[in-house]
């Protein structure tokens, strides 16, 4: 009897054990297939995730295929086309033909004769900007020493100008101040405008006493946005009275049609814009005044010492210094950068063919500040003669 039992417990402990390792069995199966599982999905997530990385590289690279617009004949203007106060439209064939008034004697900007007057022509020889090697979506190219529209591309199509608005901020100052030595103390309203709105800055300080003149470097160069505010606070009280001088500049170049500005450094704002010739023509107007002209063609500038800065600020203009050692045929001599999500990275140059013709180029919504300089590159070498 005893073995008997003996037995019967022997069997159940046995039992009990190849149930138990059935068990481990099963859950050891359920666990790799499971691992399997995870595998194949992190494996599937990172082919997913090696593609869109790829893909945005190849974007970031590669430039972008012109728009169908873009594909017209030169002298259909965009589906956007706006009044330019210096066009004639024919609705029934959608021409734009542009006219330009009398120039009378050219003037000299620098060492180069410009035309005289703020109106470009389109003429027979115009371009239409289909070289995909050119991403901008809107661009334009005109001859400084005739007034003539060489290439473009939507030129006439409304744009934010992002940090090129200051081309026309130190413009204006120009023509109000007489005293470039005069000293101006930066306040916190100037530095806090730029830290709230996220601006690029110069560097100087709030109490920090600044001269005009390096004011003017600051904008320009690494486009501080203190410096721009400074300059219009010193000018006329505050941004909003200095903004009155500017939109009344547009109006003395001819450009109020299609252009209105809302602020001195280019923040986006639906109501501040302009065409990428309209910014060509404000270049222009620029470039003929001198400390203007000094501050957008400087590679580097060094500011006065301060107690603030011992040793003052070394300023740097990147587009020039980022371009001169590219091939774009003659030389860009002077550049103003500008960048907002609504306008891409944009750029207006003054470049020199071999030739030593003076041009203008502008450029707007390249995907990358580098696509923008070849761009630039692109659009001097082929068509700047």
């Amino acid at each position: 009897m005893t073995d008997r039992l003996e037995h019967d417990e022997e069997e159940l402990r046995r039992a009990r054990i190849a149930r138990r390792r059935a068990q481990m069995r099963r859950e050891k199966e359920r666990k790799r297939k499971l691992r399997r599982k995870i595998r194949a999905w992190v494996n599937l997530l990172t082919a997913v995730v090696c593609v869109v990385v790829l893909i945005l590289a190849m974007r970031a690279i590669l430039p972008k295929t012109p728009q169908t617009s873009d594909r017209k004949n030169v002298a259909n203007p965009p589906v956007e086309t706006v009044s330019t106060g210096i066009a004639n439209v024919d609705d029934t064939i959608g021409e734009a033909v542009l006219t330009l008034t009398a120039k009378g004697e050219k003037v000299m900007v620098g060492d180069k004769e410009f035309w005289a007057g703020y109106e470009a022509v389109t003429v027979a020889d115009t371009t239409a900007i289909f070289n995909e090697e050119v991403a901008s979506t809107n661009a334009i190219l005109i001859n400084a020493s005739t007034g003539e529209i060489v290439a473009n591309r939507d030129a006439m199509t409304r744009i934010n100008p992002a940090s090129m608005t200051k081309i026309l901020t130190v413009l204006v100052a120009a023509e109000q101040i007489q005293n470039l030595d005069e000293e101006v103390t930066i306040t916190f309203e100037m530095t806090d405008y730029a830290y709230v709105n996220d601006c690029s800055v110069a560097g100087f300080e709030v109490d920090e006493k600044v001269p005009v003149r390096d004011l003017f470097y600051g904008t320009i160069l690494p486009s501080g946005g203190e410096a721009a505010m400074a300059l219009a606070i010193h000018v006329a009280g505050s941004q909003e009275a200095f903004m009155e001088l500017m939109n009344k500049k547009l109006e003395e170049l001819g450009l109020a049609d299609t252009a209105n500005f809302t602020n001195c450094v280019g923040l986006y704002d639906s109501n501040h814009y302009c065409t990428t010739y309209d910014m060509a023509i404000i270049m222009k107007a620029a470039l003929e005044n001198q400390i203007c002209r000094e501050a957008l063609t400087a590679r580097t500038y060094q500011t006065t010492a301060t107690t603030e800065h011992p040793e003052g600020l070394l300023l740097s203009n990147w587009f020039i210094r980022r371009i001169e050692d590219k091939d774009c045929g003659g030389e860009v001599l002077g550049a103003k950068t500008g960048y907002v999500n609504e306008a891409g990275s944009c750029a207006a140059s003054y470049g020199l063919a071999p030739s030593g013709t003076p041009y203008i180029c502008v450029t707007v919504n390249a995907n990358s500040s580098w696509r923008c300089i070849y761009d630039h590159v692109e659009v001097y070498s082929s068509y700047a003669k």
